[in-house]
């Protein structure tokens, strides 16, 4: 009777005692073990290398982030894999704290109030530019003119509109030459008086800033704007130079209105503009007062330029001739732009009731 536990049962020898067991030997053993290993090994590197060859072929996204600063609000579009908007914002608050006018302990309220303060890297590199344009513009544009613009109601504080013997007393504390930066970054005014606002540079500057972060990581593609203010990289998500807006000049204090005169197709490129049909108001008496202010007179300017956009190498730079633009008129600042090819623009005047548009945008 056959063993039912013997293993010459499992056999299938021509007889019994042919039929025998061979275990395993230790020579055996670990080809036994890769055998169960191996598989398994293989399809966890097949499916990351999967992984990771989709991930790079895969596109990178397009993120957008808002909030708001210096009083307005900016929006951000940038081709990235993760969001950037607290860097961002951090160098937002670093522009607010030098050349913020609302914020009390920025470097720019600080010297205004006469205090012993240094400039700051961001603060010295506008007050440079500032003087730059104010050169180039002869005085149009101008950081001491403050003193005006709050007497006309556009600044930081407000009052009844100045009659002419206030705005020839004010008129004594104007003018860009009579400001200056030491070595050390001290503040120099030959009137302790004078104040600086850099109001229509710093939003503009503030776009560089971000622009340059974006760049310090890694981001090519991107829009940046800031209250209307806007500096482009590359290209938007449909492969495409970016798209930007040219508001018509219709009368709308409130911001409102999105009617465009125009849009521009712009890559790696920087734009602001300017324009007296937002910022202004109406007197009692039915006058018209806008913000941009001449410092040579004293008064808000009366010409037929109604709005100026301009394209340059850096935001600051655009919002700064952009306003100058609006202070000089269309001849003066057609002029300057012989001088300046670096700069593009597009003009919307008034010519005999009718609005026509000037440009040098390629």
């Amino acid at each position: 009777m056959t063993d039912p536990l013997n293993p010459i049962d499992f056999q299938h020898g021509d007889s019994d005692k042919d039929a025998k067991f061979e275990p395993l030997t230790p020579a055996d053993k670990p080809k036994s073990q890769w055998r169960r290993w191996h598989l398994p090994v293989l399809i966890f590197f097949a499916v990351a290398s999967y992984l990771i060859i989709t991930r790079r072929q895969a596109p990178v996204p397009y993120l957008s982030d808002e909030g708001a600063i210096f009083g307005t609000f900016y929006h951000l579009t940038y081709q990235a894999t993760d969001h950037l908007k607290e860097g961002v914002e951090a160098e937002l608050q670093r522009v607010d704290s030098s050349l913020s006018m609302f914020n009390p302990s920025s470097v720019i309220s600080r010297m205004n109030r006469g205090e012993d303060v240094r400039a700051d890297s961001l603060f010295r590199a506008v007050f440079d530019l500032a003087q730059r344009v104010s050169e180039a513009t002869g005085g149009a544009f101008d950081i001491t003119v403050a003193p005006l613009v709050n007497a006309w109601g556009f600044g930081f504080k407000n009052g009844a509109l100045p009659d002419s013997t206030q705005v020839d007393s004010l008129r004594r504390l104007i003018g860009y030459r009579r400001v200056s930066l030491t070595e050390d970054g001290r503040l120099l005014r030959d009137d302790p008086r004078i104040i600086l606002d850099c109001s229509a540079v710093a939003k503009g500057f503030g776009v560089d800033v971000v622009a340059n972060y974006l760049r310090r990581q890694g981001v090519s593609n991107f829009m940046v704007e800031i209250g209307g203010e806007v500096v482009v990289s590359g290209r938007n998500p449909k492969g495409e130079p970016w798209h930007v807006g040219v508001n018509k000049p219709v009368d709308d204090p409130s911001g409102q209105s999105n009617a465009l005169e125009t849009v521009l197709e712009l890559t790696d490129k920087a734009m602001a503009t300017s324009g007296n049909y937002r910022n202004y108001y109406t007197t009692s008496d039915g006058r018209r007062v806008a913000h941009p202010i001449d410092p040579a007179t004293g008064y808000p300017v009366q010409h037929s330029l109604l709005s100026a956009t301009v394209l340059a190498p850096t935001c600051a730079e655009a919002d700064a001739f952009a306003t100058s633009f609006m202070v000089m008129g269309l001849d003066s600042a057609r002029s300057v732009l012989g001088r300046h090819p670096e700069l593009q623009v597009f003009f919307i005047y008034n010519s005999l009731g009718t609005t026509r548009t000037f440009s040098t945008v390629r």
